[in-house]
């Protein structure tokens, strides 16, 4: 395989310079091992690449996400990007072939390998585990973005041995790419996606399930919330079957939870006029909506922000149309989502704005001639 790539020369012009120095070796060219290679390649930072499938390492060099490594390579920094199975094995390999650089991985589970690589007595002085939250429905080295980790939470697991230059080193890598560092521990990690990410997955994929054997009659009302609710279903189910029995303890925790309040929110709708029974259902509803106001806004931060919902026809140019007179209109779209009703020739695009923009925003696209069909304040 001869590689066309050659190293960076220099950072792009009006960049920041990167805080990165030296080779970057990323071992595993999928989504997020060739996105993170794109990102610090657009920094100017030499990045090497390999990968246990040439075909893979072969696009995602065509791509333009790093070189091919070789074997004079000497890396300060080594990213880890394989599936959770084998992340430790790696993890092992790479600290024992280059014993002068910081090796960290982005495997979304950070006890299990840890353990792993203590049981086996490995010196973990320059291992650092880290989890970029962010991905794409699509994997692989063709779906990699350079943007893919702008503005995403970088979890950092430090322990009492990591040296304070090898762990500003991967806040580093994070800073590079545009993401945002934040140190945990390994389980305090592990709890946190069992919750917000581990068993989001299993139970879209779930609900997802019931569809697969319903009349054709009731597929053709399905609407955005049946969609929102299952739009992460579908996943790979190899690479799930890895998470998920790696992380199985805190998830099982949640899963026991959410069967117990499932089951009792059943017992009141059997009998829905028994006394309670509909305090139960209100209380899971009001349960529901306090937990989705803690879910940080854009950016992270906590702000609110209102919505209104316009008619778009479904002819070319009408939603670059709608954001243009936004523009004009001064309202920066701060959320987007759309909805399609099925035989319908329109859509009903959902927009977030400022609180504060909402009232104009209304009325501007009014006198333009859309059709406001609601708003958060109706």
């Amino acid at each position: 395989m001869t590689d066309t790539t050659s190293a960076p020369t220099g950072r792009r012009a009006g960049l920041v310079a990167p805080r990165l120095s030296g080779t970057v070796r990323i071992v595993g060219a999928g989504l997020l091992g060739a996105s993170i290679g794109h990102a610090l390649r657009a920094k100017g930072v030499d990045v090497v690449l390999t990968d246990a499938s040439p075909a893979q390492l072969r696009l995602a060099v065509d791509y333009g996400a790093g070189r091919l490594a070789a074997t004079d390579d000497s890396p300060s920094l080594i990213v880890v990007a394989v599936p959770p199975d084998v992340t430790a094995d790696v993890i092992q390999t790479e600290l024992e072939t280059f014993p002068a650089a910081v090796v960290t991985d982005v495997a979304s589970v950070k006890l299990e390998p840890y353990r792993t690589l203590r049981a086996r007595g490995v010196d973990l002085t320059r291992y650092i585990g880290s989890h970029p939250l962010a991905g794409r429905e699509r994997g692989g080295a063709i779906s990699a973005r350079a943007d893919l980790f702008i503005g995403r939470p970088w979890v950092v697991c430090r322990d009492e041995e990591t040296k304070a230059s090898d762990l500003a080193l991967v806040e580093a890598l994070a800073l590079d790419v545009g993401a945002m560092p934040l140190e945990m521990t390994p389980e305090e990690h592990d709890r946190s996606v069992a919750l917000t990410s581990h068993v989001p997955q299993v139970v879209a994929s779930l609900l997802a399930g019931r569809l697969a054997d319903a009349e054709e009659g009731s597929l053709r009302l399905a609407g955005q919330g049946i969609r929102d609710t299952t739009r992460i279903a579908a996943s790979a189910p190899e690479l799930w079957v890895q998470i998920l029995g790696a992380n199985a303890g805190p998830v099982v925790e949640i899963l026991d939870a959410l069967a117990s309040d499932l089951g009792e929110i059943s017992d009141a709708l059997r009998e829905p006029g028994a006394p309670g029974a509909r305090r139960i259902v209100a209380e899971t509803i009001r349960q529901g909506n306090d937990g989705v106001e803690r879910l940080p806004g854009k950016h992270g931060q906590n702000q609110r922000f209102e919505s209104l919902v316009v008619m778009i026809d479904d002819t070319a140019g009408q939603l670059g149309r709608l954001f243009g007179e936004l523009g004009e209109l001064g309202v920066n779209v701060e959320d987007l989502r759309l909805e399609h009703s099925p035989g319908a020739q329109f859509g009903l695009a959902e927009i977030s704005v400022d609180p504060a923009a909402l009232h104009g925003a209304i009325t501007g696209l009014q006198e333009r001639g859309w059709r406001i069909a609601g708003n958060t304040n109706d």
